[in-house]
């Protein structure tokens, strides 16, 4: 089976199937318009949208009266960034944008994926964080730019 678009979200789907299948997919993959992937069920799947969009925890892939295909994100390695004011997310920002780093933000939170020498620099920050799996919403993705 060929899924070429996404039927709607698992969020805010009103009429569902009895019977769910996941397709497990790490965060990185979301970004992905084309690919092969299998179901909890064993099912082999090709994915090709043919919309410009990425996948999202929770999307429908396929559905019927009896069964439905639900795309499951893997969770990541991630820190969870807690600034205690406006200057201390400043400065972490300021040090993450140097780096190139993409993140996310999810209440109060900074997310970025896992890097030693990130933990280390929020150590000597005194930066709150802590290291978690995580479910995140989409893929961490870099913003192409140059410093011409």
């Amino acid at each position: 089976m060929v899924i070429e678009k996404i039927i709607g979200n698992m969020a805010t789907l009103e009429k569902r199937a009895p019977h769910i299948e996941k397709v497990y997919i790490e965060s990185d993959h979301l970004v992905k318009r084309v690919q092969r992937v299998v179901t909890d069920h064993g099912k082999e799947l090709g994915i090709r949208l043919k919309e410009n969009r990425e996948l999202t925890d929770g999307d429908v892939l396929f559905m019927d009266e009896s069964n439905m295909i639900v795309v499951q994100v893997l969770a990541d390695d991630i820190l969870t960034i807690q600034p205690i004011d406006i200057q201390q997310m400043g400065e972490i920002a300021h040090q993450l944008g140097n780096r190139h780093l993409p993140a996310q933000f999810e209440g109060g939170d900074m997310l970025v994926q896992y890097d030693y020498l990130v933990e280390e620099l929020l150590r000597q920050l005194d930066i709150p964080y802590k290291r978690e799996k995580r479910k995140v919403k989409q893929a961490f993705k870099h913003i192409g730019h140059s410093h011409d």
